[in-house]
């Protein structure tokens, strides 16, 4: 347990303290977000708000995490290494594609394929070296190995874990569009990960991998360090986290399921992120077939705020629906737990 608290501790406020001085140095060499103009119209004013915050976030991830293991009982792992480089490998992706949005003063960064071939070489590299290095399961799994009993071998499952990471890199940047929703929502989900990951670690005949403590370490790092930059990035927000911290987050969600055996309890630890994604699929597939927009605007929030729900109400509405699926997400892992017929 006290390796997490370090972990959280030391990321959360190298989180609070960075973020300003961030902030700051971003200023003064002009670096700010160019805003959509077909966006909410409510949302120019945020044109020059200092971005690629998400420097903060990472930096504060890696720093709690390398700090908890100098205290002993906490051991370095393959699959926490991993976890930690796909986290800097997709936040380094994002942190290009915020660095030409500013340079060039557009909200078009990286172009599509260069984006998605990025994001895909950090998914690839880190699927084969989990199957080499950290000897992870390449069973397809909802709580724990042996919970679907699908082995899908090393090749198939690369491919379902690279999926797995580009997807939920895309869903967290969709989410990322009003002060706050990402960072708060990040909060949450990297908090069920801390307790699935430290339940296995207390509970290795049922879950059967070692590197179960190491992972929650990790978890717990990324939760404090978006709780640290949240108080600066909430409404209004100082700075933005950018695709530098929007990509990070999802590519650390999509690695801790797919170390700690719960691939497809991420769509519940992640249910707003899902249901944000949803939208957009909607929204684009309704006017391709019918031409009529089902949502006033996509990702979701966007319609509710012009439906005339103020941000921040949007913002707190849509973190308890986070809160909400991290609940759930533990009720289904601690409920399957049970169901082994395990006992303490």
């Amino acid at each position: 347990m006290i390796p997490l608290l370090i972990a959280g501790g030391v990321a959360f406020v190298a989180s609070l303290v960075s973020t300003p001085f961030l902030v700051t140095w971003l200023k003064a060499n002009g670096i700010g977000q160019p805003i959509r103009e077909d966006g909410p119209q409510g949302h120019i004013t945020k044109t020059g708000t200092p971005t690629m915050g998400g420097v903060a976030i990472v930096g504060a991830g890696l720093l709690g995490y390398l700090i908890a293991h100098l205290k002993n009982g906490a051991i370095f792992t393959w699959a926490g290494i991993l976890t930690m480089l796909v986290i800097a490998g997709a936040g380094f992706v994002g942190l290009l594609d915020d660095w030409i949005k500013v340079k060039h003063s557009r909200n078009l960064g990286l172009n599509k394929r260069t984006k998605f071939a990025g994001l895909t070489l950090v998914a690839g590299l880190f699927a084969v070296l989990a199957v080499d290095l950290a000897r992870v399961s390449t069973e397809l799994s909802f709580t724990r190995i042996g919970s679907t009993g699908i082995e899908l071998e090393p090749v198939l499952w690369g491919l379902w874990a690279m999926l797995l990471v580009l997807g939920t890199t895309n869903a967290v940047n969709l989410t990322d569009g009003l002060d706050g929703l990402a960072a708060g929502s990040g909060v949450f989900s990297f908090s069920a990960f801390v307790v699935v990951g430290f339940w296995a670690f207390r509970h290795p005949e049922v879950y059967r991998y070692t590197q179960a403590l190491d992972l929650a370490v990790v978890a717990a790092a990324m939760t404090g360090a978006c709780a640290g930059f949240l108080w600066w990035n909430a409404a209004p927000a100082r700075i933005f986290m950018g695709d530098t911290g929007s990509l990070a987050i999802g590519a650390g969600l999509a690695a801790l399921a797919l170390t700690t055996n719960t691939h497809l309890l991420l769509p519940i630890v992640g249910g707003l992120f899902v249901m944000e994604t949803f939208s957009v699929i909607v929204q684009v597939a309704s006017f391709r077939l019918f031409h009529r927009r089902v949502f006033r605007m996509a990702p979701i929030h966007h319609h509710f705020e012009l439906g005339g729900w103020p941000e921040t109400t949007v913002i707190v509405r849509f973190w308890i629906l986070a809160g909400m699926s991290t609940a759930l997400a533990i009720g289904v892992y601690y409920a399957d737990y049970l169901s082994t017929g395990a006992t303490g």
